[in-house]
């Protein structure tokens, strides 16, 4: 024992690194801190437990916290299984085989290069290794072809259900960006499990695999041919998920661990089995229902618990008090090789600068499939020095943190497309073609949607391109794995063999609605998908979206639906939030449409009034309406209301300090410009020259007077009414109506018609014209006036109409 050169020292460090979703979270507190504490309290409850049941036998308190451990390393391992048999049932083989060439060939070339550069890499590992172990191991059993695979796999893999998950806190889900990242990373993922279940176990144990290898494609084989038809049949008898039980479903655990048994009988990883098993389980509602109830118990409860103990083999410590530039050089060029090859790849294919470099920082983010290599190689006494184990786990860890914050600074949809903004209806000449943005929650907002869009479509020489997406609340893990499939089958169609959620049954159904818009309606385009996504923040979806389309206008649907008994009954109270937010920060005009059950233009004449107070919204909700008034089934009678005596006074809650009230004086007088000038171009160029656009005025004195003139053209059983959301109008009558209405969203008008005690039957249109109402972009523009109410004109003994006087 004099010779110190004999003793062979191990130190363990308990640093615990937790690279998963944690750093991305939107609330750290909520959504970890419980699970951490709960954890804490079992493992501690459990040891003080095991030993005062051990007591009478006089053991120590070592004995049951070593029990305890086991017990732990146990639960870690079964959590890994659940994981890896989640990942198995969110994988598709039809999205992958079907895939476009393009994304396939990025994937395959983002997954290649890295691994043959990694060599490369490891070669330097090896060289700052022998600093590190020259008093304590031999190098040279770290310098085998095994150990340079696992560093190059580790190196290509992207994680898929990570990636996801950060494209949703990012809002980039729906975006181009984001759905060819979801589609090459899903090619990714796919390839490196491949790799898993048939290379490692090679690695692992040299050419003995061989009999395993056939005996686990065999397996695979029955389970593909023989397992999968079965349990199609006896899924297919209960179509309902909430048919199942748990004791019915205990029986799909029983063949899951059955599974992982015989991949470990026949030599091969266990979590080769999990993955095989998920793959065999029918797609459709039963997947869904077996992820919403596994994700907990296996996500959250479970596999947090081997992440702690591949923690406990990191020496991060020992390896950054080592920090020279040898390590700076392995971890630059570790945590770039994949970024510069996608780079390198996207670039290839003519995509923009900064979008390559956030693809190749998104395809760079690590996953589980990391972890398992590196942990299942150490097991196996097949990799790699503890330093070469440190460091790769401290890349993964680094590779993973620095997606968000880095693309938030390098890549904002708002810069791409600022050269696109302030979009309007109003501000599209007549033979432009018009983008729309449509957003649905059910097939019956589909088919009142379409109806509005049959209106939209009546000027022969412009046609109009509609995006249609399904809005979708995001719930767990599953749907978030699942949005790039919805994508892929969105355009590909439906597959009706699978027993479908009740998501993709609508999705199905509103896809046909506007499919056969297009196909009616002759030069127009129609196109759907689905968002998910939670219903807080969907509309910063709605709104990449929007801009990525260079959408003119979003459609929305009230959050009330017609009931049979004539009223307007509430659907979900949470669409009225959705609608709110989406006024409040859109990059183009919204519309939300109060649908009474609007006729179709192809079985019915339309007759459709717009009251005009004054404005931007009314202007762009004058726009629409004349853009309907060009379908020759429609009639459209213009209703200007002047607001005069009381009702023309102004709100000046706002207006303080000269230069204030200076300012909105010339806005007030800018405006008076605006509303005229779009009045009389509407009655020369509208009312003149077609005999189906008549053009009426009305006084308005006092807030009475608002509800007596609408109730009076009301009478007239209008189809539909286009209004204009009205705010900032800063007329005080106006501004007082608005704090008592139900509906803000809609407005002062917009709400007196939707309300059941009104009596109207129409159905009601409510614009807001972007810029004014909504969100603006940096500084003031130069024209961008406050709204004010219509000069004052002394009301006549009595009203007139100027529909003949044209």
């Amino acid at each position: 024992m004099g010779n110190n050169d004999d003793c062979f020292p191990i130190c363990y460090n308990e640093t615990v690194n937790y690279p998963n979703s944690i750093w991305k979270s939107q609330d750290l507190l909520k959504n970890y801190l419980p699970i951490f504490i709960y954890e804490t309290i079992t493992v501690v409850f459990s040891s003080r437990l095991v030993y005062y049941l051990l007591r009478p036998l006089s053991q120590p308190h070592l004995v049951s916290d070593l029990l305890i451990l086991l017990a732990v390393s146990t639960i870690a391992q079964v959590g890994l299984i659940f994981y890896v048999f989640m990942a198995g049932l969110e994988m598709n083989l039809d999205f992958v085989l079907r895939a476009p060439k393009k994304p396939t060939i990025i994937a395959i070339c983002s997954t290649l290069i890295p691994m043959i550069l990694g060599t490369g890499i490891y070669s330097l590992v090896i060289i700052v290794d022998k600093k590190f172990l020259k008093n304590y191991v031999e190098t040279y059993e770290y310098n085998r072809p095994q150990c340079y695979f696992i560093w190059s796999m580790v190196l290509s893999i992207t994680g898929f259900p990570v990636l996801a998950n950060i494209l949703v806190d990012l809002k980039l889900l729906y975006t181009r960006l984001g759905k060819l990242a979801l589609t090459v990373a899903t090619h990714n993922d796919f390839y490196n499990w491949i790799m898993f279940a048939l290379v490692f176990p090679f690695l692992v144990n040299g050419y003995r695999a061989i009999f395993s290898m056939l005996c686990v494609i065999a397996f695979i084989l029955l389970s593909h041919f023989v397992l999968r038809p079965l349990l199609e049949k006896i899924v297919a008898k209960k179509p309902n998920k909430h048919d199942w039980t748990n004791y019915q479903l205990s029986f799909v655990i029983m063949g899951l661990f059955a599974s992982t048994g015989l991949t470990d009988i026949l030599g091969v990883n266990p979590l080769v089995g999990a993955l095989i098993y998920g793959l065999a389980i029918p797609r459709g509602s039963f997947t869904e229902m077996l992820m919403e109830r596994s994700d907990d118990f296996g996500s959250r409860y479970l596999a947090p618990l081997f992440f702690f103990s591949g923690g406990l083999r990191c020496n991060i410590v020992k390896v950054l008090q080592t920090v020279d530039l040898g390590f700076v050089v392995i971890v630059i060029l570790s945590i770039f090789t994949k970024i510069v090859t996608t780079f390198a790849v996207t670039r290839y294919y003519g995509m923009p600068f900064r979008e390559s470099l956030a693809f190749g920082l998104l395809m760079n983010t690590k996953g589980v499939l990391s972890l398992i290599v590196l942990n299942i190689a150490w097991d196996n006494k097949v990799l790699i020095s503890a330093y070469a184990f440190s460091i790769m786990t401290l890349n993964i860890l680094i590779m993973t943190f620095m997606v968000s914050p880095i693309i938030n600074v390098i890549y904002r949809p708002k810069t791409a497309y600022r050269m696109n903004l302030l979009r309007t209806i109003q501000n599209l000449g007549f033979q432009t073609e018009v983008r729309i943005l449509v957003c649905v929650h059910n097939p019956r907002h589909a088919s009142g949607m379409v109806n509005i869009l049959e209106a939209l479509s009546g000027i022969s020489v412009s046609s109009l391109r509609v995006t249609a997406v399904q809005l979708v609340e995001l719930k767990g893990r599953v749907t978030s794995l699942v949005s790039a499939q919805l994508e892929h089958q969105s355009s590909l169609g439906f597959s009706q063999s699978q027993s479908q959620s009740q998501s993709f049954e609508d999705m199905e159904t509103i896809a046909s609605h506007f499919h056969f818009f297009a196909q009616v309606h002759s030069g127009n385009h129609a196109e759907t998908s689905m968002i998910m996504s939670p219903f807080a923040t969907i509309n910063r979806d709605i709104y990449n979206l929007a801009m990525e389309k260079q959408a003119s206008l979003v459609l929305l649907p009230f959050h009330k639906h017609w009931s049979s008994e004539g009223n307007l009954e509430v659907t979900k109270e949470v669409f009225s939030e959705i609608n709110q937010n989406v006024m409040k920060d859109a990059p183009c005009s919204v519309g939300i449409f109060v649908d009474r059950g609007l006729n179709s233009l192809l079985n019915a004449n339309l007759h459709i009034i717009m009251l005009f107070i004054g404005g931007p919204d009314d202007r762009e909700a004058l726009a629409i309406a004349w853009r309907m008034a060009g379908h020759h089934r429609i009639q459209l009678t213009m209703v200007r209301i002047i607001l005069c005596g009381k009702a023309a006074m102004e709100d000046q809650k706002k207006e303080s300090g000269h230069e204030e009230l200076l300012s909105a004086v010339l806005d007030k007088n800018k405006e008076r410009e605006l509303d005229d000038s779009c009045v009389n171009n509407f009655r020369i160029m509208g009312v003149n020259n077609k005999d189906t656009i008549k053009y009426e005025e009305r006084y308005v004195e006092s807030d009475d007077d608002i509800p007596r003139v609408v109730n009076e053209f009301d009478q007239k059983r209008y189809d539909l009414y286009v209004l204009g959301q009205g705010k900032g109008r800063h007329s005080r009558v106006l501004s007082e109506m608005l704090d008592w209405t139900d509906f803000p969203e809609l407005g002062v008008i917009g709400d007196l018609v939707a309300s059941n005690s009104f009596g109207s039957y129409s159905s009601v249109l409510v614009v807001q014209q972007y810029g004014y109402g909504g969100m603006e972009f940096g500084k003031n523009y130069e024209n961008n006036p406050s709204c004010y109410p219509p000069p004052i004109r002394k009301p006549p003994s009595r009203t007139r109409s100027l529909s003949r006087m044209f």
